[in-house]
């Protein structure tokens, strides 16, 4: 299978804190691959290295076979990132701000049909201020998908959607998958993690403490809840059987 991205002995540091120590990453075409772990841990400054926004000290990363520092240009016509945070222009309305980030790309999908597809079409003429949490989340992920990448990072995808909206999304994303895009994601919602990985990654205090697959980080730990299990892994302290 057609290694997507591959990272190998990543480091990053800040001053004397060591962020990233050591990373390997290796994520394959058309998998879905989550990077987890406790706030703090590295995961974004993992990303920011793999995406060539923060320089590593120390390491190799790849995505596409392109280098993200020096083949930032080209590279950016394949990859599609959805950040958590945001921020633009509240007057702007969701067609607007779709054709902007359209014109940017020599090849596109179709943003009505994600719009449609993410229950966004009535909305479509609407301010970014009118959108509420949920919507705006959905909108960051349809200009991540705008490109026609063949890789999207997602940040934290379904913050703020209800049970609902966030399995809708969940739908859509597998279907993309189906499709052989790969996604490169972070979540705190361990049944999210359930519904889409096929690997996780957990860091803690940025080394990596597990790697596999969730059956596998279920057998490899005291536990069979996966919530559990996730804690064991990434959390300092031992997961409380009675709560």
């Amino acid at each position: 299978m057609k290694t997507t991205i591959r990272v190998e002995k990543l480091k990053k540091s800040y001053g004397n804190t060591t962020v990233v120590n050591n990373i390997d990453i290796s994520v394959n075409s058309g998998e879905v691959f989550g990077l987890l772990g406790a706030n703090g841990a590295g995961k974004s400054t993992t990303i920011e290295c793999i995406l060539g926004t923060c320089k590593p000290d120390n390491g190799m990363i790849s995505i596409l076979g392109m280098n993200p520092q020096t083949d930032r240009k080209k590279l950016f016509e394949y990859v599609g990132v959805q950040f958590q945070e945001a921020s633009y222009q509240d007057k702007i309305r969701v067609w607007e701000l779709c054709e902007e980030t359209q014109c940017l790309y020599q090849e596109t999908n179709d943003y009505n049909e994600l719009l449609k597809q993410f229950g966004l079409i009535e909305k479509a003429n609407s301010p970014i201020s009118e959108l509420s949490g949920g919507q705006k989340q959905k909108l960051f992920i349809i200009l991540a998908l705008i490109p026609n990448p063949k890789v999207v990072f997602l940040d934290e995808l379904t913050t703020g959607l209800d049970p609902k909206a966030r399995r809708d999304v969940w739908r859509c994303l597998s279907d993309l998958k189906q499709r052989g895009l790969t996604i490169f994601l972070t979540s705190h919602f361990m049944d999210e993690v359930q519904a889409l990985c096929d690997r996780i990654m957990i860091l803690k205090k940025g080394n990596i403490v597990f790697t596999g697959t969730i059956e596998e980080a279920i057998k490899n730990s005291p536990y069979e809840n996966f919530e559990d299990v996730y804690l064991w892994y990434a959390e300092e302290e031992k997961v409380d059987e009675n709560i």
